[in-house]
């Protein structure tokens, strides 16, 4: 379910109730915990992070109008998405956050090529995103997306 919002605050907005306080929670605790150089934004229909072009001029490889994404989230048809592409170029990180997990929920780990899924707000554990939103400065995250996109 992509938006046409514009803000953040137009894209919370819009949420159905089910869904508003989880993307809310998810939100704040990103921003609050996300290193210094990382922008928010709306980006790709939803709520991101990204590496603004003044940091990386080149943008993203597949768009390079638009900047570098880091972290999403959205509210989708049937689920709670978290976007990570950025786990994936980091080999330790996956094994780390997959590792963490199973300490932080009773769920099964519901990932996909770039999101996390979650059908209930009361499956996300906030914990866990907040300290994974810091495991990663931005020049480290462009070093690993310039290695992963060289290739």
């Amino acid at each position: 379910m992509q938006s046409e919002a514009l803000t953040i605050e137009d894209y919370l907005a819009e949420l159905p109730a089910d869904r508003k306080p989880a993307l809310e929670k998810l939100f704040a605790i990103l921003s609050k915990n996300i290193p210094a150089g990382f922008q928010s934004g709306i980006g790709y229909g939803h709520i991101g992070f990204v590496v603004p072009h003044e940091l990386y001029p080149a943008g993203y490889h597949v768009t390079p109008h638009l900047p570098l994404p880091f972290l999403g989230i959205a509210s989708q048809k049937n689920h709670i998405a978290v976007y990570h592409m950025w786990i994936y170029m980091i080999p330790e990180l996956l094994a780390w956050f997959t590792e963490e997990f199973r300490k932080h929920s009773k769920k099964k780990l519901d990932m996909g090529k770039s999101c996390i899924r979650f059908r209930k707000e009361a499956d996300i554990p906030f914990e866990l995103f907040a300290e994974l939103a810091t495991k990663i400065s931005v020049e480290d995250y462009i070093v690993a997306y310039e290695k992963s996109t060289k290739k």
